[in-house]
């Protein structure tokens, strides 16, 4: 837990203006800085608040927990050398950054990008993009700045094709903690390997992790995608389809190589390259679920909006898809709040217009253009949140559409401060970074506009706001993930603290993951653990590191007030 004091960059001056603006007065912080030697140019630490006190402290001070999920990003992607990180892209040995092919081999050159970087033309600030297989080659094998075929920086306005993120898939490309699979079990050739410009001065982002805390070992809570880590963040375990063998999904259960449950390794198919750079890897069978029934891959939810409906009700998904899960009856993390009568809610946005059947193509289907994402709203999936529950009417809310709290109605609950104690909110589709249907600057602008309504907000005060993505989207990062169980945890994402008790210009070290913020509800509200938060940190122990933090580490609290 560190904040960056050197005097090499441009931004330190200021980054050093605001870390002594937050120890001005006395402090109270884990790890933190005393406030008498602060003001006297030294930095001692003060003494860690016991278990006791910090649980006080908390009580007090956090009211308001907030979730913003992004998606897609690796940390690399876009934070690879922000100031003050532990492990800085610019500063891994050369050695580190080779990637092999599939039969162990370094790869003389990264393959094209399959498909293209840009496959069909944009228009971004004037500009007419369109990126071709055959317009980035040969590219060295190593990390790359995002550009055009002439060099140019790539804009973050800029919708790039889409990246494979899989369960098994990021399991082979982070191969054992070498993270040098990332082009051979990916779908596209050399983009996995792309980042934006070291220091994007256009990013939002970037400006409030200069302001507050961003986390330099945070790891997606699950390997793989979308589906698997929104499931992670409420329930921190995948979902199960009992007697799967038996049922519509039983031709999207996994083959292994050795025919095992925990076996990451697929059977590949007779026709798959030998190389990565003759083409993507394709496997022997689907693999939505484990030998063991465990849904890990995208599967839609039982209830509408999904990615089908039952012909018979429309508040259904078809049960006799084999895109349909079974509706879950584990715990998740509404489940232990309510169990402590503390009011939560999950606002999803455009979630009221799929329901609605509204969409955005001449046929009416929904999402032509991707507005709202049914594995992206985790809580549909239990029969807790089914519809017709007073639950699901309580705790499952329209984020509505659009950057306005006049069509926005999670901005219009901030503007009115009447967001519950816990609150996740997940943006609409074209504007959560999602490569293949978004694109950073409008993710990124919007998220900030999000952040800005939540500081004017009458909650502000008493707030707590994380700002993380669900897993990495298929981009490459250098940092191992630490050892951990079957499930995860998977690839480095960014995360930031954004609070009035935030350190503030301070890079974070301390090993989290996406289980963290359910790490930190739990603490802050005294709830029940769930189970897979427990097994995942008795596995980190025993892998020989340290269990994940709960986010306490990030805060310092005033000890007068």
């Amino acid at each position: 837990m560190t904040s960056r004091h050197d005097d090499d960059t441009p931004d330190e001056g200021r980054r050093r203006l605001l870390g002594g603006m937050a120890t001005t007065g006395a402090l109270l912080a884990l790890g933190g800085v005393d406030a008498a030697a602060a003001a006297d140019g030294k930095r001692t630490a003060a003494p860690a608040p016991t278990d006791k006190a910090l649980d006080a402290l908390l009580a007090k001070h956090i009211h308001n927990v907030v979730v913003i999920y992004a998606e897609n990003r690796s940390f690399n992607n876009l934070f690879g050398d922000f100031p003050g990180l532990q492990q800085p892209l610019s500063a891994v040995p050369a050695e580190r950054l080779v990637q092999r092919d599939r039969d162990g081999t370094p790869l003389k050159t990264l393959p094209p990008i399959w498909g293209g970087m840009v496959p069909h033309e944009q228009v971004v600030d004037h500009k007419t993009y369109k990126i071709g297989e055959k317009d980035i080659v040969d590219l060295p094998n190593a990390p790359w700045a995002l550009h055009t075929g002439d060099g140019t920086p790539l804009p973050h306005g800029v919708v790039t094709r889409d990246l494979v993120h899989a369960f098994y898939n990021n399991q082979l490309q982070i191969n054992g903690g070498r993270n040098d699979g990332f082009v051979a079990w990916g779908d596209n050739g050399a983009l996995t390997m792309g980042h934006y410009a070291s220091t994007p001065v256009h990013l939002r982002l970037w400006r409030l992790a200069e302001q507050f805390t961003l986390c330099d070992n945070f790891f997606m809570g699950a390997f793989g995608g979308s589906f698997l880590n929104h499931q992670y963040l409420v329930a921190a375990r995948p979902p199960l389809y009992p007697d799967a063998d038996k049922s519509p999904a039983q031709f999207n259960i996994a083959v292994t190589e050795s025919g095992e449950a925990t076996d990451f390794r697929l059977k590949m198919a007779d026709d798959s390259p030998k190389s990565a750079m003759d083409g993507k890897p394709k496997f022997a069978h689907h693999n939505t679920l484990t030998p063991d029934f465990y849904a890990v891959n995208t599967i839609g939810p039982p209830y509408s909006p999904g990615f089908n409906v039952d012909r018979k009700n429309p508040l259904l998904a078809d049960a006799t898809s084999p895109n349909t899960l079974v509706a879950q009856t584990h715990k998740h993390i509404g489940d232990m709040l309510s169990a402590k009568h503390v009011d939560w809610a999950w606002y999803g946005g455009a979630f009221q217009a799929a329901l609605d059947g509204k969409g955005d193509g001449d046929d009416g289907s929904f999402p032509q253009t991707p507005n709202f994402q049914p594995h992206h709203q985790p809580l549909n999936y239990f029969a807790s949140l089914a519809p017709g529950t007073d639950a699901r009417k309580a705790h499952l809310r329209d984020g509505g559409l659009g950057e306005t709290p006049k069509t926005n109605r999670f901005l219009a609950d901030v503007a009115a401060g009447k967001l519950p104690a816990v609150t996740f909110y997940k943006p609409q589709g074209d504007l959560n970074m999602h490569a293949g249907y978004s694109d950073v600057e409008a993710g990124d602008r919007h998220i900030a506009n999000v952040v800005h309504a939540l500081q004017k907000s009458p909650q502000w005060k008493n707030m707590l706001v994380v700002v993380t993505f669900d897993e990495n989207g298929g981009w490459w990062d250098h940092v191992a993930p630490p050892k951990g169980d079957r499930w995860g945890p998977g690839t480095r994402i960014p995360a930031l603290v954004i609070s009035p008790f935030a350190k503030k210009g301070h890079v974070e070290h301390t090993i989290y993951d996406t289980g963290s913020i359910a790490r930190f509800v739990t603490r802050r509200f005294g709830l029940e653990k769930l189970p897979g938060l427990t097994m995942r940190e008795e596995a980190m122990v025993a892998a020989g590191g340290p269990a994940p933090g709960d986010l306490t580490e990030t805060l310092v609290f005033p000890t007068h007030a």
